[in-house]
Protein backbone atom coordinates (compact mmCIF):
# COMPACT_ATOMS: atom_id res chain seq x y z
CA UNK A 1 0.00 0.00 0.00
CA UNK A 2 1.19 3.35 -0.86
CA UNK A 3 -0.03 6.92 0.69
CA UNK A 4 -0.02 10.14 -0.81
CA UNK A 5 0.23 13.50 1.54
CA UNK A 6 -0.14 16.52 0.02
CA UNK A 7 0.25 20.08 1.31
CA UNK A 8 1.18 23.37 0.65
CA UNK A 9 -2.79 24.77 -0.54
CA UNK A 10 -3.89 27.72 0.88
CA UNK A 11 -5.22 31.07 -0.14
CA UNK A 12 -3.41 33.59 -2.56
CA UNK A 13 -4.14 36.25 -5.16
CA UNK A 14 -4.44 35.98 -8.44
CA UNK A 15 -1.04 36.16 -9.91
CA UNK A 16 1.00 35.00 -7.07
CA UNK A 17 2.26 31.46 -6.17
CA UNK A 18 2.23 28.22 -4.07
CA UNK A 19 3.94 25.48 -4.34
CA UNK A 20 2.31 21.94 -3.53
CA UNK A 21 3.95 18.67 -1.95
CA UNK A 22 3.46 15.14 -2.52
CA UNK A 23 5.26 12.99 -0.20
CA UNK A 24 4.44 9.24 -0.95
CA UNK A 25 5.18 6.29 1.89
CA UNK A 26 4.51 2.87 2.39
CA UNK A 27 5.82 0.13 0.23
CA UNK A 28 8.85 1.08 -1.92
CA UNK A 29 7.17 3.19 -4.49
CA UNK A 30 8.56 3.01 -7.79
CA UNK A 31 5.82 3.96 -10.27
CA UNK A 32 5.70 4.76 -14.06
CA UNK A 33 4.33 8.29 -12.90
CA UNK A 34 3.58 10.83 -10.50
CA UNK A 35 0.41 12.88 -11.72
CA UNK A 36 -0.87 16.11 -10.06
CA UNK A 37 -5.29 16.39 -10.55
CA UNK A 38 -7.66 19.18 -9.23
CA UNK A 39 -11.46 19.31 -9.19
CA UNK A 40 -13.28 22.42 -8.61
CA UNK A 41 -16.65 22.65 -7.28
CA UNK A 42 -19.35 21.29 -9.91
CA UNK A 43 -16.69 20.11 -12.40
CA UNK A 44 -15.40 17.02 -13.52
CA UNK A 45 -11.42 16.22 -12.10
CA UNK A 46 -8.93 17.40 -14.95
CA UNK A 47 -5.16 16.49 -15.31
CA UNK A 48 -2.76 18.91 -14.39
CA UNK A 49 0.41 17.99 -15.02
CA UNK A 50 2.45 14.24 -14.58
CA UNK A 51 6.09 13.37 -14.04
CA UNK A 52 7.97 10.09 -15.52
CA UNK A 53 9.17 8.82 -12.21
CA UNK A 54 12.70 7.45 -13.45
CA UNK A 55 13.55 9.88 -16.54
CA UNK A 56 12.16 13.20 -15.52
CA UNK A 57 10.31 13.78 -18.52
CA UNK A 58 6.85 16.05 -17.54
CA UNK A 59 3.42 16.45 -19.48
CA UNK A 60 0.95 19.65 -18.46
CA UNK A 61 -2.38 20.58 -19.49
CA UNK A 62 -2.59 22.85 -21.60
CA UNK A 63 -4.33 25.39 -19.26
CA UNK A 64 -1.67 25.49 -17.02
CA UNK A 65 1.48 25.07 -19.22
CA UNK A 66 4.18 27.90 -18.82
CA UNK A 67 2.86 28.51 -15.87
CA UNK A 68 2.98 25.28 -13.30
CA UNK A 69 6.55 23.54 -12.97
CA UNK A 70 6.24 19.27 -11.88
CA UNK A 71 9.39 18.04 -10.43
CA UNK A 72 10.37 15.29 -8.05
CA UNK A 73 12.86 14.26 -5.41
CA UNK A 74 13.53 10.48 -6.21
CA UNK A 75 15.24 10.47 -2.68
CA UNK A 76 12.62 11.49 -0.83
CA UNK A 77 9.40 9.93 -2.33
CA UNK A 78 8.00 13.31 -3.29
CA UNK A 79 6.17 15.14 -6.12
CA UNK A 80 6.27 19.30 -6.29
CA UNK A 81 4.11 21.55 -8.24
CA UNK A 82 5.20 25.17 -8.19
CA UNK A 83 2.19 27.20 -9.33
CA UNK A 84 3.19 30.77 -10.55
CA UNK A 85 0.82 33.61 -12.24
CA UNK A 86 -2.30 32.06 -10.12
CA UNK A 87 -5.37 32.75 -11.89
CA UNK A 88 -9.27 32.54 -10.36
CA UNK A 89 -10.22 29.12 -12.39
CA UNK A 90 -7.30 27.65 -10.65
CA UNK A 91 -8.98 27.49 -7.69
CA UNK A 92 -9.69 23.27 -6.72
CA UNK A 93 -8.69 20.75 -4.57
CA UNK A 94 -5.63 19.57 -5.97
CA UNK A 95 -4.78 15.48 -5.88
CA UNK A 96 -1.61 13.71 -6.21
CA UNK A 97 -1.54 10.20 -7.62
CA UNK A 98 1.28 7.37 -8.21
CA UNK A 99 0.47 4.82 -11.24
CA UNK A 100 0.08 6.49 -14.61
CA UNK A 101 1.03 4.23 -17.71
CA UNK A 102 2.92 5.65 -21.04
CA UNK A 103 -0.30 5.94 -22.89
CA UNK A 104 -2.62 6.89 -20.30
CA UNK A 105 -0.61 9.20 -18.21
CA UNK A 106 -2.85 12.02 -17.97
CA UNK A 107 -5.97 9.76 -17.44
CA UNK A 108 -7.33 9.81 -13.84
CA UNK A 109 -8.28 5.73 -14.18
CA UNK A 110 -4.78 4.55 -14.59
CA UNK A 111 -3.72 6.26 -11.35
CA UNK A 112 -3.64 3.11 -9.02
CA UNK A 113 -2.97 5.90 -5.57
CA UNK A 114 -3.85 9.12 -4.53
CA UNK A 115 -3.83 11.39 -1.52
CA UNK A 116 -6.58 12.68 -0.02
CA UNK A 117 -5.88 16.60 -1.33
CA UNK A 118 -5.25 19.70 -0.60
CA UNK A 119 -7.46 23.02 -0.83
CA UNK A 120 -6.17 26.22 -3.61
CA UNK A 121 -8.12 29.10 -3.41
CA UNK A 122 -6.88 31.87 -5.45
CA UNK A 123 -9.00 35.17 -4.63
CA UNK A 124 -9.05 38.98 -6.83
Amino acid sequence: QVQLVESGGGLVQAGGSLRLSCAASGRTLSPYAMGWFRQAPGKEREFVAAIHWSGGSTYYADSVKGRFTISRDNAKNTVYLQMNSLKLEDTAIYCCASGGSPLTIRFAGSYAYWGQGTQVTVSS
